[in-house]
């Protein structure tokens, strides 16, 4: 048994969906949280750029003593985590690994679909993976770069969303798709206007698989908590211009104050 927290990373609110199934699927798991707030979005940057954030955040983690990291961020897992693994001596998990698994295990035709920063689609990551799973399935990506900067708004639910998610996703229409995935964990959080627009398809999150696959982990290396349930988790961000707050209310049903910290000095 280890009581000590997971930590739980993301370009910004976006991992809050990750942190919400934790707390359904961990009760007695003890969250420590960041959101690099103030350099969100990470999609449209290099994959340097996000390799030295993301080094940075882990950093940061490690020195709140936590026994394993959850990258929630799609962009990050589908272009650093064999490099994060393979530097860091600490069990950690990456969102497209375990969303590529519930795609497979979720279609029935063997067309899927993929959506992502422009970042995580070019990676080609989720195909990979898809592929070598199942190689019969046909895989069909679509970049969205503007649903991110909508959700760190807030603006998940109003016209301006639903426009944006009509013009992204009409061509899955055309692919006969029976499965999307959310590839970047920002996403959830416009889950009713992108069911709006792909109409009765099977939506995966990979969230939910995220939570099921960390606590087999924990499991196999026996170093889950000994809790029952606990509400002892920790919240930081790099930048709180007050949006965090009202994004935390509505994913987690309740606030949660974030501390700023300079990431840069990790």
């Amino acid at each position: 048994m280890d009581n000590r927290p997971i930590g739980v990373f993301d370009s910004g609110v976006g991992g809050l969906t990750v942190v919400s199934e934790f707390f359904r699927e961990l009760p007695g798991e003890e969250i420590i949280y960041f959101g690099d707030t103030a350099r969100v979005p990470y999609g449209c940057k290099s994959k340097e750029i996000i390799t030295k954030y993301s080094t940075q955040i882990v950093n940061f983690l490690l020195g709140k003593n936590v026994k394993a990291v959850v990258i929630a961020c799609g962009t990050v897992s589908s272009n650093c985590f064999d490099y994060l693994t393979q530097r860091f001596d600490i069990p950690m998990l990456g969102v497209v690994t375990s969303g590529a698994y519930s795609c497979c295990d979720t279609t029935k035709n063997k067309k899927v679909g993929v959506i992502g920063t422009q970042r995580t689609i070019v990676s080609g990551a989720y195909e990979k993976i898809i592929k070598e799973l199942n190689p019969e399935i046909s895989v069909y990506s679509k970049a969205c770069p503007l649903f991110v900067p909508l959700a760190e708004e807030g603006w998940v639910e109003n016209e301006v969303a639903e426009k944006t998610a009509q013009i992204y996703l009409r061509d899955f229409a055309d692919y006969g798709i029976d499965t999307l995935v959310l590839g970047c964990t920002h996403y959830p959080l416009l889950l009713s206007t992108i069911k709006k627009a792909v109409g009765n398809i099977n939506i995966v999150n990979p969230a939910k698989s995220a939570a099921v696959k960390m606590k087999e982990l924990l499991a196999q290396k026996e170093i889950n908590s000994q809790n029952e349930a606990t509400n002892n988790h920790t919240f930081y961000v790099s930048d709180n211009s007050g949006m965090f707050e009202k994004i935390c209310n509505l994913v987690l049903g309740k606030t949660y104050e974030a501390k700023v910290i300079d990431i840069e000095q990790y």
